[in-house]
Order: structure tokens, then C-alpha cells, then sequence
């Protein structure tokens, strides 16, 4: 990519501007705004193939950028009128451009203080990560593992036994977090917590035991509780600003955070006071109950919308269902897991709590985004909105249903009369031979029925949920074209998406809308905020198994480059 200030480059550029246009790729058309409409231009970036994303799908060759937003969008030699003396003007030389990534359900980029297992491919990987940190454990100390790691991962596609991991780490408490629904833990940390085979079962949780009648180590969401964690270190601007690097690397450029506190929410603010934001973050409180929500968020002063492009209260999050072996079904189980057929998943709440939780956050004003992940849950959801909505409108006010990896054709008109959205993620991508191992191949194979969910009319928003998948918005792309996963084939090739553009906009201009901010972000228009992201090749012509290999060369959030590859 060339940079260089306008001068004798730009009467160049004008004098060959007819030879390096690329006939009909003009985004604007007669109505657009004259070049040098309120003045020169901050920057143009030129000789690119830029994907608007607009309500045409329009592709052009230009843009300019004055005040961190979009001025105008059309040919090079178009844009090129708006280069001043001191206009910067970058030479794209034939690289695509796109807007700014955005992820719908993102709780962290990944990594942490713990014992890091997200590469580890066998089993044999995984005790030797915890056998290393055994050994430079202090005593009495709690040994944690990081949350990004799933045992899809693995060749051996099995998790890890208490004896198992006591083997690794004799007399040492060992707690492998994974994703946000489960802990294993080793024989000495299920002796710390007293978790015994009579341990009773918390509503909303479980303790597994194998064939034997032996606790298996795993505790699933109510469960949890049972062995508190250790203190995480705060959470400071120096982490947040580190995982921003991460999140532009990616191209991330704006980010839907699915349930925190209000003290993470001040901190997000500190952030973008301090001027070193360079990611625009989307907020959802996750109060524990109705009362929580009453003390904690409204009596706080805090407002539904609150807030500006680089940090804006969305709503509230409710969760009502498990996860991978605890999503709530109208069918049991299959397998061990299944129990001999009586076993159906977790309802973490029950519905008349849940009715009279989502009804008071109605009555505030508020919205909600309720993760469901299996069907019988997503119909505890419906039930909970449609008496909500009986005592207030919602439609047309954003109100969510997130995941909702397994519904039913009955469900859709429901969905539809309630203008409800739908935040998917590439779960599958990682962890499809686990799920076909619970849930058999039929309901694995619909896993995010994504493809039906586009040809309902839904308003679709896609992400990854990381750190339970990884943060890599591209991989997530790819599932979503072809349905592939990382080590067990494609799963439900109807389901697959094979428009690019459509798969596009699930992670740009759907992500603006699922935020109500489409009029400022997600697509490159003039007037809109100036997020994008300079790719490693043409998402639009590579061969689909290449999607997963894209790379961000450059990302911009508001004109300024925020990260660059240091091999471009």
C-alpha cells in the first residue's frame, strides 16, 4: 500500500485517471454530493476495490475521509478531487476494502492470568500444561485454566476425568474453566469444596457422574457455584486497551458485550474519556434478578440507550437455559449424557420467574436479550415475551433471542409477529462431533439453522461468542459459507449461506441494526462513522475454503489506523 501527501502525485493521478478506473464501480451515482462538497478530505484512499455494504452491494474503487467519517464514495479519479495539500492519500493497489468487523456476542477476546490450554490438540497437551503449573503452584493455591479452550479441540474429542487430572497435579487444586457453562475439577478440588457423590444437585445445575456412580469433576452452570473461583486480577485500561489490540488485528472495529456489571460499563467509559478507545463497545447488564436489576441498574441512574458511537448501553441479559450439555430441549438427550432418555438440559429459571423478570424490564423501559439454546427454552422465551408484550409493545424495540441453536418451523411465526432478533454464533465450527454426540446427528446437523433463519426475514446479527469460540471473525464466516467445522466435515449443508454478501452483512451493517446504529456505522456511505478494515485478498472471488484464511492489513475505526500487519 502507497502513502503519500497530494502534490505533484495528485496532478498525476489526474492526468491517468481515465486508464486506472474500473468501468461501473462507482458507489455514487449523479444525486451524490459534488467532489470537494464542505472542503478537502483528511485522507483518500484510492485504486481499491471497496465493498460498500450499502443497500445496493454497490463496489468502488474510492473513498474520502474528513472528521473520522465517510465524505464520499465513488472511482478513484472522483475521490482524487478531494486531495489537498496536506490530504493524506493511500494507494490501495487493487486490495478489497471493507467495513469494520462487528461481533454480536462477545465476552472477551480470550487468553488470561490462568493456565492457557487454548492450543493444546490432545489430551496428553492438556496434562502437560497442568502438570507444569502444579509444579510452580504456592501452596494452598488454586490452579485455574483460562475459558478459551473446548475438548472439540482435541484428538481425543473427550474432556479430561477428575483421576485424570489429579494424575497431572497430585494434591493440587485444579479447576479447568471452559467456555461459560462448566468447571472440571481434579479429586483434591472436589475434596477442597466437599463435592461428594450425596452432594445435592442445585436447580439449574448438575454434577455428572460416570457409569460407575463416580463424579466425572464437571459442574454445570447452578452448580458452579459450589467451587468459587479465586479472585480474578481487576480488570484495568491497560488489559482492556491490550485486548482491544487483539480485537483490531482481527478487524474488529465494534463489539456487543453480553452481560457485565456496572463497574466493567465505568471502566469502558474511562476508556473512551482517556481517548485510547479504538473499538466502539455495545453493553448488556446482567443482573441477577428482577430486584437486582431494580437496585444495581435503575436506581443507579443508568438509562436504556445511554451513551455515544464508542460506548452505548443496549439492554439487559438474561440467561434461561445451559449450554453445550445443559441447552434446553423438548427432546432428551442422547447417549451417556441422555440418561437413558430422561435427561433434557437445564432450565436455569423458571417460567414464572422469568415472565415477571422480563415483564419488569418491559414496564422500565428496558429490553432484553435472552441466551436460549435448545427449543424447549427458546419456547420459554416466547412465552415470556408475548405476556410482556401483552402489557407493553415490544415490537420494534430490539428485543433479542441469542444462540438459539435448535428451533422448530412452529416457532418462526412467533418470532416474526414480535419482531424479535436473532444474535447466531459459529459454536458448531468448534464443537459439532460434541454436539452430535449429545443431540445425534439430526439435531446437530441444524445447529444454527442460519439459512432458514435469513429466509424467514429475520434480523440476523453473527458473531462468535468468545472465548467460548474463538475470537476469529473470519472463521466464523467461513462456517456460516459452508458449514464446514474444524474437525468433523460439514454439518447440514442446507443450512449453509452462499451469498458473500449476505454473510457480510451478518458481521457489519446487521450488527448496526441489531444496535440500532445503522444510520452511523456498518457500511461505507457518506456521512457514516469511518470504520474499515483492509483485507489480505478478495473475500468476494476466493475460493470459499480460503475465507477462513483472510487476514485484517489495516484497521480503521473513525479514519484513524488503529492496527496495522507488519508485512504490509
Amino acid at each position: 500500500m502507497g502513502v503519500r501527501r497530494s502534490g505533484a502525485w495528485v496532478r498525476a493521478m489526474g492526468a491517468v485517471g481515465a486508464a486506472v478506473l474500473l468501468a461501473g464501480c462507482a458507489a455514487r451515482g449523479p444525486a451524490g454530493p459534488e467532489p470537494l462538497q464542505g472542503g478537502v478530505a483528511d485522507a483518500v484512499f484510492v485504486n481499491g476495490k471497496v465493498v460498500t455494504v450499502d443497500g445496493k452491494s454497490s463496489i468502488a474503487q474510492a473513498f474520502a475521509v474528513r472528521g473520522g467519517k465517510f465524505v464520499d464514495v465513488g472511482t478513484s479519479q472522483r475521490i482524487m478531487a478531494y486531495a489537498g495539500p496536506a490530504t493524506q492519500v493511500v494507494d490501495l493497489q487493487g486490495r478489497t476494502v471493507i467495513p469494520g468487523l462487528a461481533d454480536s456476542h462477545l465476552h472477551a477476546v480470550g487468553g488470561g492470568p490462568g493456565i492457557d490450554l487454548s492450543a493444546t490438540r490432545s489430551l496428553a497437551d492438556l496434562f502437560a500444561k497442568v502438570r507444569e503449573a502444579a509444579k510452580n503452584a504456592s501452596p494452598g493455591q488454586v490452579l485455574v485454566s483460562n475459558s478459551d479452550w473446548h475438548e472439540a479441540q482435541l484428538k481425543e474429542q473427550r474432556l479430561p476425568t477428575a483421576a485424570e487430572l489429579e494424575a497431572a497435579a497430585p494434591g493440587v487444586p485444579v479447576i479447568l474453566v471452559r467456555g461459560g457453562h462448566s468447571y472440571f475439577l481434579n479429586e483434591t478440588a472436589l475434596a477442597k469444596y466437599g463435592i461428594t457423590p450425596a452432594t445435592p444437585v442445585p436447580a439449574g445445575g448438575s454434577i455428572p457422574r460416570d457409569a460407575a456412580g463416580r463424579l466425572t469433576g464437571e459442574l454445570t452452570d447452578a452448580a458452579k457455584r459450589l467451587a468459587p473461583l479465586p479472585p480474578r486480577p481487576p480488570m484495568t485500561q491497560a488489559v482492556l486497551e491490550a485486548q482491544q489490540r487483539k480485537l483490531n488485528e482481527y478487524g474488529l472495529t465494534s463489539i456487543r458485550i453480553p452481560g457485565t456489571t456496572v463497574e466493567a460499563y465505568r471502566q469502558f467509559q474511562q476508556l473512551r474519556d482517556s481517548g485510547k478507545a479504538t473499538v466502539r463497545y455495545s453493553i448488556l447488564f446482567r443482573p441477577k434478578d428482577l430486584a437486582d436489576f431494580r437496585s444495581s441498574i435503575v436506581q443507579a441512574g443508568i438509562e436504556q440507550g445511554e451513551g455515544d458511537e464508542w460506548v452505548k448501553v443496549w439492554g439487559i441479559k438474561i440467561s434461561v437455559d445451559g449450554g453445550f450439555e445443559g441447552g434446553y430441549m423438548t427432546r432428551p438427550y442422547e447417549g451417556e449424557i441422555g440418561k437413558g432418555g430422561t435427561y433434557y438440559g437445564l432450565q436455569l429459571i423458571p417460567q414464572a420467574t422469568f415472565d415477571e423478570y422480563v415483564a419488569g424490564i418491559n414496564q422500565a423501559g428496558w429490553r432484553t436479550a435472552v441466551h436460549a439454546v435448545g427449543d424447549a427454552a427458546v419456547d420459554q422465551v416466547l412465552a415470556g415475551f408475548e405476556r410482556a408484550h401483552a402489557e407493553r409493545n415490544i415490537t420494534g424495540r430490539g428485543w433479542t433471542i441469542e444462540h438459539a441453536f435448535i428451533t422448530r418451523p412452529d416457532q418462526y411465526p412467533r418470532i416474526r409477529a414480535l419482531n424479535l432478533r436473532m444474535s447466531v454464533q459459529d459454536h458448531l465450527y468448534l464443537a459439532a462431533p460434541v454436539l452430535k454426540r449429545y443431540w445425534g446427528m439430526d439435531r446437530a446437523s441444524q445447529v444454527t439453522p442460519l439459512k432458514a433463519y435469513l429466509d424467514q426475514g429475520f434480523m440476523v446479527a453473527g458473531g462468535t461468542d468468545s472465548p467460548v469460540i474463538p475470537v476469529n471473525p473470519f472463521w466464523a464466516m467461513y462456517h456460516f459459507l459452508t458449514r464446514d467445522t474444524i474437525s468433523d466435515g460439514i454439518y447440514g449443508a442446507d443450512q449453509a449461506v452462499s451469498s458473500r454478501d449476505a454473510v457480510l452483512r451478518l458481521m457489519t451493517i446487521n450488527n448496526a441494526r441489531l444496535t440500532d446504529e445503522e444510520a452511523i456505522k456498518g457500511s461505507i456511505e457518506p456521512g457514516k462513522l469511518a470504520d474499515f478494515v483492509v483485507l489480505s485478498a478478495d473475500y468476494l472471488t476466493i475460493p470459499a475454503a480460503e475465507v477462513q484464511h483472510l487476514k485484517a492489513l489495516a484497521t480503521y475505526v473513525g479514519g484513524r489506523q488503529v492496527y496495522r500487519a507488519s508485512a504490509f
